[in-house]
């Protein structure tokens, strides 16, 4: 039987040591996965959402409550959204404690690239609801703009299209989401993979040093990335069917700050960070040299030895890995805090 155009989307064969789930978790695929059910959802919910201030939250109640199977498909985009910005942090964690990113040093600041790009498709999503929900968000999150020096002013009305948030702003935001920063993540998701695939896939020890040398077939691999497929549809769907997607009232013309006074859970270490001072500091800063400090890992703290790549925690990879734990640690102690004054 000849390989389909699928089959020759993978190499003919991987390391078996390497493809088992307590290596992997299934990251990365999965990621791919949730992106292409955020896309294609998507597409579906743009032919019923209106990007005006009068019509944009009562559009979503109409996708939510009359439009037939439209809490499904809006439920799929919101909760495969969520998870793509945890899969994504798993993915990046795996890649840091098991050092695969020597000689991959580009492919790790673009798959950096498009972890950012998730935030700020996530955050750009939450605005276009324009409800109560997201207005204090909204608003102290582009607010952050004004604070940079110099250019500050002019990012803001670059970002958001106006002096204050207002029609302008949701139609900005729109436009932000659907092309300024959806179409360079699916340029970057496919520049991505197609490095990984020229680097040679998974990162394993030079074949002289390799201690098992069983490798699977990709049938095998794509039969059991379409079992890990059904299994998180079916996961989405219970998500969908138990857990509504937030939905709240219409933000109202010069109305006040009355919703929900947090940011989405994302960005809840940013609302953490801003209790304790300058919002340029630390709404600006600290979040970019966090980020910085992410993307130099590879550059600054060396490469594990061949032999001790395609495993978990290589011992000459431990200055990367507390760098990456303490980062961790840094923006789950804020998230937690930022929860509990919420």
């Amino acid at each position: 039987m000849r390989p389909s155009f699928f089959l020759h989307l993978h190499p003919p064969s991987i390391p078996a040591q390497q493809a088992r789930w307590r290596y992997t978790l299934g990251a990365g695929g999965i990621s791919v996965l949730l992106s292409g059910v955020v896309l294609l959802s998507g597409i579906f919910l743009t032919f019923y959402y209106s990007p005006t201030v009068e019509t944009a939250a009562v559009s979503v109640q109409r996708i939510t409550y009359l439009v037939p199977l439209g809490w499904i498909v809006r439920g799929l985009h919101f909760w495969s959204a969520q998870a793509l910005v945890v899969v994504a942090s798993v993915h990046l964690l795996r890649v840091v404690m098991t050092g695969a990113y020597p000689s991959r040093r580009f492919n790790y600041l673009l798959g950096l690239g498009l972890f950012v790009l998730i935030l700020l498709l996530d955050f750009s999503g939450y605005v276009l609801r324009w409800d109560e929900g997201i207005h204090w968000a909204l608003v102290v999150g582009t607010n952050l703009l004004k604070t940079i020096p110099l250019g500050g002013s002019y990012l803001y009305g670059f970002v958001v299209g106006a002096q204050q948030p207002s029609g302008p702003t949701l139609l900005r935001f729109y436009g932000w989401h659907l092309f300024g920063l959806m179409l360079p993540f699916v340029f970057l998701t496919v520049w991505h993979l197609f490095r990984l695939r020229r680097d040679g896939g998974l990162v394993v020890p030079p074949p002289s040093l390799r201690r098992e040398t069983a490798r699977i077939k990709r049938f095998e691999l794509v039969r059991r990335e379409v079992f890990a497929t059904l299994v998180v549809l079916s996961i989405l769907l219970l998500l969908v069917a138990f857990f509504p997607v937030p939905i709240a009232a219409p933000i109202l013309e010069n109305s006040s700050l009355a919703g929900d006074a947090s940011a989405p859970w994302f960005f809840l270490w940013v609302q953490g960070l801003l209790r304790f001072g300058d919002p340029f500091w630390f709404g600006i800063i600290i979040p970019a040299a966090f980020l910085t400090l992410l993307a130099l890992i590879p550059y600054i703290l060396g490469e594990p030895h061949p032999d001790e790549l395609g495993r978990w925690f290589p011992q000459s990879g431990r200055r990367a890995q507390i760098l990456f734990l303490l980062l961790f640690a840094f923006w789950l102690g804020l998230t937690i805090t930022a929860l509990r004054v919420k």
